[in-house]
Order: C-alpha cells, then sequence, then structure tokens
C-alpha cells in the first residue's frame, strides 16, 4: 500500500473517531469519515491486548493487503480507520477478508444514506 493512502496524523485519527461513524463486527471495528480529498485512506490500530509486536505487525498487514487488493469495496473521498479487536489472531486471512467485505458494505450503505438526508 502506498504511503498517500495511509493516515498519519493523530489529529485525523481524532477527527475520524470524534466525527465519523463506526460499525463492528466480532473481531474487527471500523470507523468512516468523509476527508474532502479524491483519495481514500486507511489507518490501521491493533492493541497491545491482540499480542506482542510481531502479532500486532502481522495483523496490520494483513488489513493492509486486504486493502490494497479490494480497493474497490471502499469509496473515494473518505477515511478508513480499522480497529482490531482481541482474538482477532485466530481467525484465518479468508474470514478476515469476508469480515472486512461485509463491514465495508454496511458502512457504504449507511454512508450513502447519509449523502441523501
Amino acid at each position: 500500500m502506498r504511503k498517500k493512502y495511509l493516515i498519519k496524523k493523530n489529529s485525523d485519527y481524532r477527527k475520524v473517531y470524534n466525527c465519523g461513524i463506526s460499525l463492528a463486527s466480532r473481531y474487527i471495528v471500523i470507523f468512516a469519515f468523509k476527508n474532502n480529498l479524491n483519495i481514500k485512506r486507511f489507518g490501521f490500530s491493533v492493541s497491545k491486548k491482540v499480542g506482542k509486536a510481531v502479532k500486532r505487525n502481522f495483523i496490520r498487514r494483513r488489513f493492509k493487503e486486504i486493502c490494497r487488493l479490494k480497493e474497490q469495496w471502499f469509496i473515494n473521498g473518505y477515511d478508513y480507520i480499522f480497529i482490531a479487536r482481541k482474538g482477532i489472531d485466530v481467525i484465518n486471512y479468508d474470514s478476515l477478508m469476508n469480515s472486512v467485505k461485509k463491514l465495508a458494505n454496511r458502512i457504504n450503505k449507511l454512508m450513502a444514506g447519509k449523502l441523501k438526508i
């Protein structure tokens, strides 16, 4: 994933957390917020409760790869933050991808509903 598609600043994370919408599944929480840019940006957060640094980085790399390969699941002009919940390390890649797909579809429908209002 290229650096221009990543959220780096703490202020950007805070804006998405405070003003955006969120949806959750058993192992993932996704926040989304309009960013007034023409690109989609992604942020990833994995707590120390999930595991040590090697495991956290492994999960973060999985998230990045899913977002890189399935970029069409996400709408341009939005920031997305993925938060991993405890226990995510036991699920396999395919079930993680399916979970992200379901959440992405739900959050896109929710955002489309907000745009019409």
